[in-house]
């Protein structure tokens, strides 16, 4: 299958698509698949989804949420660390897309910031 070509204006177009499905954002430590699994759970205070405001700009193919705050739940084990490696978008309880996220390892409760973006490459 080839990459994905279009002009600017259809990148923007698919990305906007992508985005005015769901603004509900989940940190996964594993890829997500289909069904939105490996999604964090635990900590305290908790782990839980949050929602972004999606805005489009200039005719780029990048779409770009607002800032978001994750609590991202201790490790099960002193020996252990979390390492969320993809965050996902949700419609209420619909998994819909993910994308990878830097790998950052946290040992303990921690919070991070995100801004998330999408942007539909130029194949």
């Amino acid at each position: 299958m080839a990459a994905l070509t279009g002009t600017n204006a259809f990148r923007e177009t698919t990305a906007l698509g992508a985005t005015s499905q769901g603004s509900s954002l989940s940190l996964h430590a594993g890829n997500p698949g289909t069904t939105g699994a490996n999604e964090l759970s635990g900590g305290s205070p908790a782990y839980a989804r949050v929602s972004t405001t999606w805005t489009g700009g200039t005719a780029d193919g990048v779409v770009t949420g607002s800032e978001v705050e994750f609590n991202i739940p201790p490790a099960v084990s002193p020996a252990t660390t979390v390492t969320p490696t993809h965050m996902g978008c949700w419609s209420g309880s619909t998994f819909l897309w993910a994308v990878p996220i830097a790998n950052i390892s946290y040992p303990g409760q921690a919070k991070v910031r995100i801004t998330p973006t999408l942007t539909v490459p130029q194949g």
